[in-house]
């Protein structure tokens, strides 16, 4: 079966039945707007649907697919988190029209092997501690643009350096996606959403607020310059000794080298418990709110 109703929702599995909806959609003058998921669907995945919803005579589309290339382990894809219909009830609650959910079959036949190299940046931050991650990224995602062909694409900052290769993969491939950042949904005390928060158990909950906590206080240090950011957020980390840092890192926004001064992005990836985590911030290097700059 390619496609089924459940109540305004379509859900389909055959790409080619899904690339048939969408086509109808465009020549209908009615904006394609995609919202790429693995699933385990969460409050920072109802964001991103609000905000393509948000376009007007918009449609949305979210793909739910758990791609089995860009895990490091089997074991790790094993752990992430699954519930379909959890899944697809949020999005008939959210007014989703359409769910891609594909097969690994049909995203990955037998003789597919053309993948898509994600450059030196790929092999940095996230990169370095998961060899290939990133060519199996941008591979799924292109086949995702190539199916539905959307106008816009929507994908959360927590998962920064995705969003800066998935925008340099469109820029370079002349793709004619607009692909844009929506910020990270927290908890209340400040702990980024993700599917993998289930895996926490209560102590390494607590622990896990230290990775937003010296995000902001780096960001609190930014006035006083580079090494002062990574000196204040080190600091927050080394109290908590359940946190294993991974990598702390302050880059410019499009991850190249930090600057003396501007924007610049604060990076972190850490194991609490048996879970690795990621985080980051935006910050202003070099001057305060008045314009102070460092010494």
């Amino acid at each position: 079966m390619t496609s089924r109703l459940r109540g305004d929702l379509t859900v389909h599995q055959d790409p080619a039945a899904l690339s048939a909806a969408t086509r109808r959609l465009r020549l209908a003058g009615q904006p394609v707007v995609l919202v790429p998921t693995l699933g385990a669907l969460h409050a920072g995945h109802r964001a991103l649907i609000r905000a393509a919803q948000a376009t007007p005579g918009a449609r949305t589309v979210v793909s739910i697919y758990l791609n089995p290339l860009q895990f490091g382990s089997r074991r790790d894809l094993d752990r992430y988190p699954r519930n379909f219909d959890a899944d697809l009830a949020l999005c008939g609650e959210e007014g989703v029209e359409l769910v891609f959910a594909p097969s690994v079959a049909a995203m990955s036949p037998p003789g597919c092997d053309t993948t898509v190299a994600p450059g030196a940046l790929g092999t940095q931050l996230e990169g370095a501690s998961r060899a290939g991650h990133f060519a199996a990224v941008l591979t799924v995602v292109a086949k995702l643009f190539g199916i539905v062909a959307p106008d816009r694409a929507l994908f959360g900052e927590k998962d920064y350096q995705q969003l800066v290769l998935v925008q340099r993969m469109v820029a370079d491939l002349k793709m004619g996606v607009r692909v844009i950042g929506i910020p990270t949904v927290r908890e209340a005390d400040g702990l980024a959403l993700s599917s993998r928060n289930v895996h926490l158990d209560a102590e390494a909950r607590s622990a896990a607020v230290a990775l937003s906590a010296a995000l902001h206080a780096g960001a609190q240090a930014a006035a006083l310059g580079h090494d002062a950011v990574l000196a204040a957020a080190g600091e927050v980390l080394a109290r908590q000794p359940a946190v294993e840092l991974d990598y702390l890192a302050l880059r410019n926004p499009q991850l190249g080298p930090a600057p003396r001064q501007g924007p610049a992005r604060l990076l972190l990836a850490a194991i609490v418990g048996t879970t690795r985590l990621i985080d980051n911030v935006g910050l202003h290097l070099g001057a305060d709110s008045n314009g102070r700059g460092a010494p």
